[in-house]
């Protein structure tokens, strides 16, 4: 299995559990249309390289002759029926590399320089699958030109147990159909790429998807936030969280809370033991942070 520090940008190729992801919920419903409409731009530079397959609805154009126009299904065998010219084989054909072959036929005695255009109506014969902490994980239809953070949208968005990375599997052409999670197929490709970095607009991260990948994202490891704060909690870890940033989680420290003697309670080798920390420390996952009552 190859792993990826660097992905490739998409034009080359988130009882009581809360999460620092709470508000990339909120950040992808509300970038939900903007994140679509970035993806259709993607798209529109590379939807004419979407393969076709059966169970596809193509949208069929020719120029001046408006009664050729229409839907047409590709079946199972790859072909479909067009007027005139009879069975078209499109599956394992571009889109752009289907408007040549009706454009030739047609110009086969039919019309003079035929203007033909073709574009995906429905897609069905391609998926990536979206899995772990999304709101709703499970298959979703390849579109042209899909990247990570259009199927993130189209999962619901992370959850707020979600860890601040998300996992990219994909397995070599003709093998496993259907989701395959890290670790699980040796002969898979995994990238990663971050959440939090997503959310800021990095493109490099924003790998462009093929069919058949799975986009797994894992629950966030957590820490437990104690005492004195407004939403005491588990809340998940993010690499070099300060117990301030633990404590911003849970809402902040009350009025009757002790900044100044904040302690966490931390296991070693089995054994528990008891720290006075400052705000600037580190938590590690499995800490239980406390904030105790101040003296009055």
């Amino acid at each position: 299995m190859r792993y990826f520090d660097t992905m490739p940008p998409a034009s080359a190729c988130p009882g009581r559990s809360h999460g620092p992801h709470v508000r990339l919920g909120s950040w992808f419903a509300a970038a939900a249309i903007a994140l679509i409409g970035f993806a259709s731009t993607v798209a529109g530079q590379s939807a004419g390289d979407y393969v076709i397959g059966s169970q596809d609805v193509l949208a069929i154009q020719i120029y001046d002759q408006a009664d050729l126009g229409g839907k047409y299904s590709v079946e199972t065998d790859g072909t479909f029926s067009f007027p005139l010219i009879g069975r078209v084989k499109a599956g394992g054909l571009t889109l752009r590399a289907l408007e040549t072959e009706l454009k030739a036929r047609l110009a086969d005695g039919y019309f003079r320089n035929p203007q033909v255009t073709v574009a995906i109506e429905q897609y069905r014969s391609q998926r990536v699958f979206v899995m772990g902490e999304v709101r709703q994980p499970g298959p979703v239809p390849l579109t042209g030109g899909m990247t990570l953070i259009e199927a993130l949208a189209r999962a619901g968005s992370t959850t707020s147990t979600a860890s601040g990375e998300v996992a990219i599997v994909r397995t070599s052409q003709g093998g496993v159909r259907g989701p395959v999670l890290p670790d699980q197929n040796a002969g898979s490709e995994v990238f990663r790429a971050s959440i939090r970095e997503l959310e800021s607009g990095a493109l490099s991260q924003n790998l462009e998807l093929r069919d058949g990948d799975t986009i797994f994202v894992p629950r966030a490891e957590t820490v437990y936030v104690f005492g004195q704060v407004r939403t005491p909690g588990a809340y998940g870890v993010q690499a070099n969280m300060t117990v301030l940033q633990a404590l911003s989680l849970a809402g902040g420290v009350t009025e009757h809370g002790a900044m100044g003697r904040v302690r966490v309670v931390r296991t070693e080798k089995g054994l528990k033991k008891e720290i006075k920390v400052k705000l600037t420390d580190l938590v590690r996952a499995g800490d239980t942070v406390i904030v105790p009552e101040r003296f009055f």
